[in-house]
């Protein structure tokens, strides 16, 4: 009797046991997904939230409105619940065209003048005195942008020194992180240079080799990178005063390795420009074809229609015309800015080339069924083979300043 009682005993307890993991799984299930599905989704005129996940999501519109986080408008809400049984979160949800892109693959140049002068570092002046720093002593720091001395715009480094070749002391309009101030700063005259100096280093202009994300027929606008252009020295982005995208031939690639990334190797060529620039942003940079390709425009995918698995990117790593080699999203991210999937190469040809993903491919195409997805954005030093994605509609959000229909 005792050892039957003590079975039941260890029936009931492992069946509350089950009992307790069948509950505790779907809850942390939520949890995940509460933590990791983004607070606001665009849907398509006619369609309702489709949400692709791992596990079942529905979407039940709650009859209230929200406003919306991207434009201040009002929109519908919706309840997102795991099984249908298990609360998420409420979502807003907004109505969106459909957004046909041309995507790209090809390589460009790109050739910047910043909106400013970045100070990028600092040196000292032998004066008479002994040596000193003016821009240090001034306040200055590293990633300043100079607009301004004395109320005259300085738009290269030439500027900043034709103002400070008179030896007074100058009133500099800066931005830092966002804000304008006003500094002074007195130059000081070398007796080494025989000229009076500020002893800033500063950089008015930018170059480097990307990749093309996708044409917009429908204003003839162009994306790629799909990451800001920054400063090597600071890591500050590039505020862009003017530039242009330019033709680009690749000659070949360094194979990238765990601890050392490759880079595609090219040059920039005699052909006329691509187009003009126009932004550089966090999601990439944008600007103005001149002429648009004969390539078909496929559709946009909308960030809850990327799912893990098979996918193709478009490059260019030798020649001249993209070429598809096929990878996998093994992660996605709909709560971060820029990092929104984890792309992993899978093509014997690519991986043989390069290794996997290399400098220069940044902003290469990724396509799923049959739809433009995003853009790869990094590489995994620890692992060529993996990189960053973004979200196309994040960049077409980026570019349109979230005003297109929902974007």
């Amino acid at each position: 009797m005792k050892l039957k009682k003590l079975a039941n005993s260890r029936l009931f307890r492992q069946l509350f046991a089950a009992a307790g993991l069948a509950f505790l799984v779907p809850v942390g299930a939520s949890l995940y997904y509460a933590s990791s599905l983004a607070d606001a989704y665009s849907v398509r005129q006619g369609e309702t939230l489709h949400i692709a996940a791992a596990l079942p999501i529905t979407a039940v519109s709650t009859g209230e409105t929200v406003s919306t986080a991207y434009t201040g408008a009002s929109h519908d809400a919706a309840a997102l619940r795991l099984f249908g049984i298990f609360p998420i979160k409420t979502v807003e949800v907004a109505p969106a065209e459909e957004v046909m892109l041309i995507p790209g693959g090809e390589p460009f140049g790109v050739r910047m003048l910043m909106d400013g002068c970045m100070v990028i570092g600092f040196g000292e002046v032998s004066g008479q005195d002994g040596g000193s720093c003016p821009g240090q002593e001034a306040g200055l720091i590293e990633g300043d942008i100079i607009r301004e001395a004395d109320h005259v715009p300085v738009t290269s480094s030439g500027d900043l020194r034709e103002a400070a070749s008179a030896g007074e002391t100058m009133l500099l309009t800066v931005c830092r992180d966002g804000k304008t101030l006003e500094v002074k700063l007195t130059p000081v005259w070398s007796v080494t240079d025989a000229a009076w100096q500020t002893g800033l280093w500063v950089r008015d202009s930018a170059a480097g080799i990307g990749t093309l994300t996708f044409y917009d027929p429908e204003d003839g606008s162009f994306a790629g990178l799909g990451h800001p252009i920054c400063d090597p020295d600071t890591g500050c982005r590039i505020p862009l005063g003017s530039g242009e995208a330019d033709s680009v031939t690749i000659s070949g690639s360094i194979r990238g390795r765990p601890g050392t990334p490759g880079q595609l190797q090219g040059y920039f060529s005699a052909d006329a420009p691509l187009g003009t620039l126009t932004d550089n942003t966090s999601c990439g940079i944008f600007g103005t074809a001149d002429a648009l390709p004969e390539t078909a425009a496929i559709p946009m995918a909308l960030k809850q229609e990327v799912t893990l698995g098979d996918a193709l990117i478009l490059t260019t790593v030798s020649g001249g015309e993209p070429e598809p080699y096929t990878a996998k999203i093994t992660a996605i991210d709909c709560r971060d800015e820029t990092r929104n999937m984890i792309v992993e190469i899978t093509d014997e040809r690519l991986l043989a080339e390069t290794g996997g993903i290399v400098q220069g491919m940044s902003g290469s195409p990724i396509l799923q069924n049959g739809r433009l997805v995003g853009a790869v954005t990094h590489v995994f030093v620890s692992d060529p083979t993996r990189g960053y994605g973004i979200f196309a509609e994040t960049m077409v959000r980026a570019r349109t300043g979230q005003v297109r229909a929902g974007f």
